[in-house]
Formats: structure tokens, sequence, C-alpha cells
């Protein structure tokens, strides 16, 4: 592609990918509406030279790696308009399949809310890996010392878990991603992306030196793929009422206050359910809140997961019953005539969404159904099968979990 020298353009508005957009088109990272602007030579995306004109939307980024850190791209706007941006966004995708609801006001995580973390490690001092994201635009690990998004917890552990890395460097080519997680006994960790030797992984020495380096830090568990390398206490996370044992690896929401919002979406939304279905249920988010309702049937690929749902029954009072099956919901979705005494049903894919369960719920006799999803566009495809079939789009709250990033999640009420 040819290259075109440094242009001064005004920024037109921002893209889905969080850069601003001139006209030409040109893309340029950290750009805002009405701004002019400076870009460097290129092509079609470009770097910022200079602000020129600045938007009164534009604030001091909170955090020292923004624009190197490849984990934010939208510090740099005022949370009024950052977040008006992406309701408008998913009202846009809404409209590409012809859908008109009430819009709930957004939930909007808070920085310093996030209980996860996913750091990747590089080789450093002998003592300590370098430890952090991704570069914008590169494959390099930012050494981070602050994260404006995480539970302040996480941050404070930065220097152990840099420890914790350098014993998985016996194999050059190693880089492992440490998968952090804060929960009600501790931090836990899952580690991911080491080399195996042809013995089968890391040698006794480097287990052992792991160990220890957890044992210093007061982690709850550190595990390798899911195998178990550390254990103090069984990591635990609130679910409703009930004590979940948190899989390894496991999936979690990001951020607890986010999780709460959409599950008092959902539980607000099934009142006076008789019998519930909950898809794609993971280790329970919701359905022990949902269980306080009307008897469920919670179904998640993750065998892990049920099983950990499955082990915290006993810990949640005033349930109705909970009936949990570990199967592939892609492969093998509930079937229309599997749900003919379920009335309401709940759903939270992943972002490929659930379009095969979808025609399920399409030809069932289900009455209600709430959608939760982390990708507006699978969503829409999987609503426009449920809207031909009878069902309303209701209300929608949109959830802003990953703060200054383009994400957008939400939750959505069907009736028929």
């Amino acid at each position: 592609m040819a290259t075109s020298p440094a242009v001064e353009v005004v920024i037109e508005a921002v893209g889905g990918e969080g850069d601003g957009i001139a006209a030409g088109p040109l893309y340029a990272p950290f750009t805002l509406p009405g701004e002019r602007v400076r870009l460097a030579a290129g092509g079609e995306r470009r770097e910022l030279e200079a602000v020129l004109e600045a938007s009164p939307q534009r604030v001091i980024p909170p955090c020292q790696h923004f624009g190197v850190c490849g984990g934010c791209a939208l510090q740099h706007w005022e949370h009024g308009a950052y977040l008006d941006w992406k309701v408008d966004r998913l009202v846009r995708t809404l409209a590409r399949e012809r859908f008109e609801t009430e819009i709930l006001p957004a939930f909007a995580a808070s920085p310093a809310s996030r209980r996860r973390l996913s750091l990747h490690a590089r080789p450093g001092r002998k003592d300590a890996a370098r430890l952090g994201f991704k570069g914008r635009k590169s494959w390099d690990v930012i050494d981070i010392v602050e994260c404006a998004i995480a539970d302040p917890r996480l941050v404070a552990a930065l220097p152990a878990l840099r420890r914790l890395a350098v014993p998985l460097f016996e194999h050059s080519k190693s880089a492992p991603t440490l998968h952090v997680t804060i929960t009600d006994t501790g931090i836990d960790v899952d580690i991911t992306g080491v080399e195996r030797k042809s013995g089968g992984g890391l040698s006794a020495d480097a287990r052992m030196r792991l160990a220890e380096i957890a044992g210093e830090a007061d982690f709850a568990r550190v595990t390798l793929d899911g195998e178990m390398a550390y254990l103090a206490r069984q990591p635990t996370v609130r679910m409703g009422e009930a004590s979940v044992a948190l899989p390894a690896g496991g999936f979690l929401q990001a951020v607890p206050e986010a999780e709460l919002a959409m599950a008092n979406m959902a539980v607000e939304a099934v009142a006076g359910a008789e019998r519930i279905a909950d898809l794609f249920c993971g280790a329970g988010t919701f359905t022990f809140r949902l269980a306080k309702i009307a008897p469920v049937l919670a179904v998640d690929s993750s065998a892990a997961a049920i099983r950990a749902l499955s082990g915290a029954l006993a810990s949640a009072p005033g349930l109705h019953g909970v009936v949990a099956e570990a199967r592939d919901l892609t492969r093998r979705p509930v079937l229309a005539a599997e749900l003919k005494r379920i009335d309401t049903v709940v759903f939270d894919p992943p972002r490929a969404g659930a379009y095969e369960q979808c025609v399920e719920l399409a030809s069932s006799k289900v009455s209600r159904v709430i959608g939760v999803s982390c990708n507006p566009a699978t969503f829409v495809r999987d609503a426009r099968l449920l809207a031909d079939a009878g069902f309303t789009l209701d209300r929608l709250l949109p959830v802003d979990q990953f703060l200054w990033s383009p994400h957008i999640e939400l939750v959505a009420v069907f009736n028929r």
C-alpha cells in the first residue's frame, strides 16, 4: 500500500475499534470527534502526531501506561460521552436487524473494579520476570507497575507474580500467561503457555520453586493448564447465596458489580416463572439466584463448571431445586421437546452466540427468554430467530464491564 504524507484532518466520529475516523477514511487512535489533529505519514491507518484543537471531552488518562499498553483504548475520553458512544453503537447494531426497544440506563464498571487479569510474562531479571499486557500493535509485553481497571489487590500482587513467573522459563519457547483471579479465599493463578519438555512439563526443581514463591505470597492456588501446582486454600466465590469452588481456569465475570447488575436484571425478568432453564450456565452465575424463584435446569459444556455448581448446591439455602447437566449446547442444544415443561429460559453464551440453541427456543413453547451477551453482533443474529418466532424484545440493559475498551455487553428480555 502506498504511503501518503502527514496530514491535518478533523475527526468526524469514533469507530468500532475506538479509533477516530476522518474523511478518506483515515483512522487514528486516541482522537475524539471534532478534534483537529495531525496524523503521521502512512496509509488508511495512521499514528497521531499532535492534537491541534482538542475536544472539550478530552481528559487526562489516569494510567501512565495508556497509549503504549494495548489494554485500554479510550482513557482519554470523558466518561459520559464515552458511555453514550457505547450505547449508541449497541443501538445501531440492533437497528441492523430492525430491533427497537426500551434501552435501560447502562451499567458502567468503575475504575479499580476488575477481579480478573490475564498477564503475559517474558524473561526479565534473574529474580523477576517482565509482566503485563501486550503492547499496542505489538507482541512485546509492557511491564506494568499500575493498572487503572484492576482491583488494587491485583496491582499489589504484581511483584509476587513477577517472581512466580521466573521458574516458568526453563524452556526458551515458553511464553506464559498468568490468569489471575481474586477469590473469597485469596488469589488464584492458572498458568498457560508453558512449553513442555519431552519429559512432560516443568522439572521437579521448577515446580518446587513455583510452590515456594506461591506460599511466600500467600496465594490460594496455582495451576498449570488446570493441573495443580500449589494449593493452600480452595478458591471460592459467592454466586447468590452459594459458595462455589472455582474450577481452575474456569469462567467468571470480570467485575463483581457487573455480575450483580446482570443477575438482578435476570432475576427481575423471570419473576413468576414456574420452571427455568439456565443455558450456558457456567458454575452458576445466574443459577443459584434463579433457583430461589423456581426449579432450574442448568446446562453448560464445561464438566468442571457443572461439578462446581453441583457441589455448591448444599451451601445455598431455600432453592427450589437444580438439575445440572454437562452438555455441548452448540452440538447438542436442548431440544424444543425437552423444553416442554420450561416456561422461561436464560442463556449466556460465549462470543460465538447461541444460534443452534435459539433455533430450538424458537420452535419451543417457551414464553420468556432472557438473553445475556458479550457480543452484540451474534446477539442480534440470534435475536432475529426469536423475533421471527413471535418473541418481542421488551427491554435491554447495556453493560460496560470492560472499562475503556470498545467492548459492550447486554442483558435482554424477550416475551411472547
